[in-house]
């Protein structure tokens, strides 16, 4: 009897390690939980399944050792940091690309009060777990299917459809056009856009 997105998971640990990721032995049920009890969060499903079967743990390239969390072996501290990360550098637009969001009301004049609006907001939104580098998919909703982003301060973009297509778009080959090889694109952007789950707060902030 076939796993949970195995096919899926057989098909990008193959492609990942082509282009020099190196893996461990995936994650014990213990070890999941011990990583969602310290952080706060809960894997999705078809992430859960994908560390449970190899944990990617490092990027055989010059520089890019630790572009991966390691959920297993990985700093506390660090790993904190990057859960942290996409409200930290909402924090540095604020205070110094003047960036503010109407739904929150009138931008405060003190940062310390407009770090504290922004957080409320922020700390109601879903989590994003870091997969790679500055790429995050959503722990909530609690099913298999949500974006990828890639976030950089509120330079927010999609980056994968999904878990699968992320990995496909992070670490396929490309061709000289641009595009994925075999891929055919033909949809418009706003057409795009439609086809990916939406998640509150962060699609709000999608460019």
């Amino acid at each position: 009897m076939s796993r949970p997105f195995e096919s899926e998971i057989r098909t990008a640990v193959e492609l990942m390690e082509n282009r020099g990721v190196h893996f461990e032995t995936g994650l014990t049920d213990q070890e999941v939980e011990q990583t969602e009890t310290t952080f706060g969060f809960r894997f999705p499903p078809d992430l859960r399944a994908f560390l449970q079967t190899a944990l990617p743990v490092r990027l055989n390239q010059p520089g890019r050792s630790k572009v991966f969390p390691d959920w297993r072996a990985g700093n506390q501290s660090d790993l904190q940091k990057r859960l942290d990360s996409p409200f930290k550098g909402i924090v540095f637009d604020i205070e110094h690309n003047a960036f503010w969001l109407d739904e929150w009301g009138t931008k405060p004049d003190e940062l310390q009060d407009a770090m504290e609006i922004a957080h409320r907001y922020v700390s109601q939104a879903p989590t994003l777990i870091p997969v790679y580098g500055h790429r995050y998919i959503p722990a909530t909703p609690s099913a298999a299917g949500n974006p990828v982003f890639s976030v950089h301060q509120t330079d927010i973009i999609y980056y994968g459809l999904n878990l699968g297509d992320y990995w496909v778009q992070e670490f396929g080959v490309f061709k000289k056009g641009g595009g994925l090889e075999d891929q055919d694109v033909e949809e418009t952007e706003s057409q795009l856009l439609e086809t990916y789950r939406e998640i509150p707060f962060w699609s709000d902030l999608i460019w």
